[in-house]
This record gives structure tokens, sequence and C-alpha cells, in this order.
């Protein structure tokens, strides 16, 4: 876990990777949670036995799952001291590459893009590649940039 005490000693670290993260199982659990919560209800998701005859051969995570994974995989990489509040500003960019199947294991790697100042804080962009363990695939399962806000 790497630690951060300003926005001076968050510059001197873009460009840096912070780390990967442990695995994580995504489970049926899960996806049916996600899906109750998003009124997701979309049969690729939640109906193992319809899904197991689908083009995945199994049922397979939201992509939006995934990508609400991120924070979490962020609290274990980094943390920033002395802020008053962090703030989700939005992204750049998300590309969903590879779908996660229920059961397999995913964790990201994140790289610290940029940090600006702005008023009473700074304004990060950290790109995250989220990686699912799957024999012979080694395609992502979900590229995205986040931006954040850390207000001092």
């Amino acid at each position: 876990m790497r630690t951060f005490t300003s926005v001076e000693d968050l510059k001197s670290a873009v460009g840096e990777e912070l780390g990967t993260t442990e695995w994580l199982t995504v489970d049926q659990s899960r996806v049916d949670r996600f899906a109750e919560a998003t009124d997701d209800h979309q049969w690729i998701h939640v109906d193992e036995g319809r899904a197991k005859d689908g083009p995945f051969g199994g049922t397979i995570a939201h992509g939006y799952l995934t990508l609400s994974l991120l924070p979490r995989f962020t609290w274990e990489l980094y943390t920033i001291e002395g802020t008053k509040a962090g703030i989700n500003y939005g992204l750049n960019r998300v590309r969903f590459i590879h779908p996660v199947r229920v059961g397999s294991r995913i964790r990201s790697t994140a790289t610290l893009t940029t940090v600006d100042e702005v008023p009473s804080g700074a304004q990060l962009v950290v790109s995250h590649r989220v990686d699912v363990e799957v024999e012979g695939t080694p395609k992502p399962a979900c590229v995205a940039e986040t931006i954040s806000r850390v207000l001092f």
C-alpha cells in the first residue's frame, strides 16, 4: 500500500505503477446483488441454466459491476493522508475487453497518469487495468481511466 501525504508527493509519482491488488473471485452472489441494485436482470448475468448454453458457457458479471470494483481496488493500492474528502469526478475512457465469467478471479493494476492542482486540492487521473484470470486469455476484462479529486 502506497501512502501519499501532499500534492507534491502525488506529482512526484506521476507515471509510476501503483501496484497490483490481490485477486478477487467474482461469485454469482455478487452478480445477483448487483443485478438487484441496478435492476439489470439480463439472463446472461442471472440465469445460470440459460447462460450455460449461451455464448460464454455460463453467467458473466455485468461490465458495470467490474467497473464498480475499481474503488475497492484503489483502497488496496494507495491512500492519501490529510485529505478532507475524495470525490469521484468521472472517467476518461472505459472499455470492457473480455467478459468476466462467474467464478473468475480479477485484480487491478493501476498507474498514476496525471496530477493537476485544483482549488483546495488535486485532480488525479489513474489508469486501471483489470485482469481476469482465465486460462489462455491474455486480454484484460476492463481498461479504465478514473478521475478523482482530493481536497486538502
